[in-house]
């Protein structure tokens, strides 16, 4: 039984908007103050665990009236997220956990205990129905639900224990090597190629004007609010289009292979080239392929990734020569001891797939 969740956006009253940044506002309150609390445990060599932090806090939330009015879940659950975070400091995965900031990554998440999905409206504790733009795509029971905004949009993130699905039968489907670069997103063994939009470098001139007239605005007042929400739309909207040119391609994939080889890409080395890391970021290869794993995996296509020094791009498809002088500025590869001449793009491609079937 997995768990699958459905981001949904939301149509929100205004009533309702001003409710989610009163939650949001108290998630992050209950955040800090166990955080502080635990930082003060530390100083006094007494490691608290966040269920000791959480019942700290429900006995200091009595001091303040306005805590009676928002959805106590909120709290709870900032609180365990306090407690993944210093789980994952304790074992060395991340570090140690910052205070959250106002505006920074809104969020608060409740449980399945007052929450109804009825087609597009959703019933939360406090609050009651809300529009939703779509209806909730899984069935089955509901596990937990997570209120966030980015820009000026609230969305709801509904995670659902659903049934066992059918598995789709790809067997009759060819095996793809897929090579992902820049200026193509993703080109496929058969020759296929998907463009890439690059979002940020067709809005770069509209965002720098904008955040320029967030520079020359006094800090925190209501007119940089007002051009903060401006920059805020613009990043939103880059980040949807890159999105959904990376759900396409992904899904029009793996609803076409049974077998898929892909490249193993080291984005954190290949940023630290500086004229190729604003390209890099605006592409997001390692968000693309993290997609196409993920979608590959639901529906059961194994993908074979090549070793981090494969040379899929200097190695001859067709006989296997590699041509060790070949450079970014060569688009089309030719092998100088079969004299075939092919797309460098889709050459490595080809040898991605030939990894694949083994």
């Amino acid at each position: 039984m997995p768990y699958k969740t459905h981001k949904i956006t939301l149509d929100p009253t205004i009533k309702q908007r001003h409710w989610f940044a009163s939650q949001c506002g108290y998630a992050r309150f209950t955040y800090n103050h166990a955080l502080s609390d635990f930082k003060a445990g530390l100083d006094q060599d007494n490691f608290q665990s966040w269920q000791t932090l959480n019942v700290n806090f429900n006995k200091t939330k009595k001091r303040y009236d306005w805590t009676a009015l928002m959805d106590q879940r909120a709290a709870l659950y900032a609180i365990n997220h306090l407690g993944k975070a210093i789980a994952n400091w304790v074992s060395k995965r991340a570090k140690f956990p910052k205070f959250k900031k106002r505006g920074i990554r809104d969020a608060f998440t409740t449980d399945e205990q007052s929450v109804r999905v009825e087609g597009k409206k959703i019933k939360l504790p406090k609050i009651g129905w809300i529009k939703m733009r779509q209806e909730l795509r899984f069935i089955g029971k509901i596990i937990k639900v997570t209120i966030s905004r980015t820009a000026h949009r609230w969305f709801v993130s509904i995670t659902v224990d659903t049934e066992d699905t059918e598995v789709v039968d790809n067997s009759t489907h060819p095996v793809i090597g897929i090579d992902v670069g820049i200026n193509t997103l993703a080109t496929l063994s058969d020759g296929t190629q998907y463009d890439n939009p690059r979002p940020l470098k067709r809005y770069e001139r509209k965002l720098a004007r904008e955040q320029r007239k967030l520079s020359r605005k006094v800090f925190k007042s209501n007119n940089w609010y007002k051009q903060k929400r401006i920059v805020e739309r613009i990043h939103y909207r880059i980040a949807c289009i890159r999105n959904d040119t990376h759900h396409k391609a992904t899904t029009d994939i793996v609803n076409n292979a049974s077998v898929i080889g892909i490249e193993t890409l080291q984005v954190t080395n290949m940023l630290k080239n500086r004229k190729l890391a604003k390209a890099l970021s605006d592409s997001a290869l390692g968000g693309f392929l993290l997609k196409l794993k993920t979608k590959a995996e639901a529906r059961g296509i194994p993908i074979t990734e090549a070793d981090q020094f494969f040379a899929s791009s200097k190695t001859c498809s067709h006989c296997g020569h590699k041509n060790d002088d070949l450079t970014l500025k060569d688009r089309i590869y030719q092998c100088s001891v079969c004299d075939i001449s092919i797309d460098r793009d889709v050459n490595a491609a080809i040898n991605l797939k030939h990894l694949a079937v083994g």
